[in-house]
């Protein structure tokens, strides 16, 4: 045993400086550690997402995000629904019979949906994957033709589809958008990504 007195402000010096060193360790170790954690989006990249559509008016439309995809959730009134049938003549895949693997079988309808008034789709151009727009007023309109009975034109190189997804001929889109699974949690709740109990 040594008989030399201690330096305590040493001491106390190396104490705060491995005390720094641990407090600065540990602050480079959790973003290290967290990163094999994944992210909040890739957890969500393949999982079921629940939308609540309480609020949604006739007439409107909102979107969800599933998969990194936009998906379009519309309520349409009783006029947008009567419409569809009037143009099936102009319609490339009016029975979503083209890729049936875009459009489960509860939703080869005329409507595409399984409630006739909600419509559920994937908003991406199955031309060159673009997202359309939404133009709901009938009636012409620059890029739409003056029997327009309202539905989604894809700005970039001119695909319409109607207000049940479906591609209207003669445009550059091979198919009609996207039907994703889902199913009716309840009255206001649906949930993208899953079909067990459509």
């Amino acid at each position: 045993m040594s008989n030399k007195p201690v330096d305590q402000s040493r001491r106390t010096w190396v104490t705060m400086a491995c005390a720094a060193g641990g407090v600065g360790g540990v602050a480079t170790a959790i973003p290290f550690v967290s990163t094999f954690q994944p992210s909040e989006r890739a957890r969500a990249a393949g999982a079921a997402v629940e939308a609540d559509i309480s609020a949604l008016k006739p007439g409107e439309m909102m979107t969800v995000e599933w998969r990194g995809k936009p998906v379009w959730i519309m309520r349409r009134t009783p006029e947008q629904l009567a419409a569809l049938a009037k143009i099936e003549g102009q319609l490339t895949d009016p029975k979503s019979e083209l890729k049936p693997e875009e459009c489960p079988e509860y939703a080869r309808n005329a409507h595409r949906s399984i409630k006739p008034e909600y419509l559920v789709t994937v908003g991406i151009c199955t031309h060159l994957g673009c997202s359309p727009s939404s133009k709901f007023q009938t009636g012409p309109q620059p890029s739409l033709p003056d029997d327009w009975q309202g539905g989604f034109l894809c700005p970039c190189h001119g695909s319409t589809f109607d207000l049940a997804g479906r591609v209207f001929k003669n445009k550059p889109a091979p198919t009609n958008l996207e039907v994703p699974p889902h199913m009716y949690l309840s009255d206001t709740k649906l949930l993208i990504g899953e079909d067990k109990k459509a």
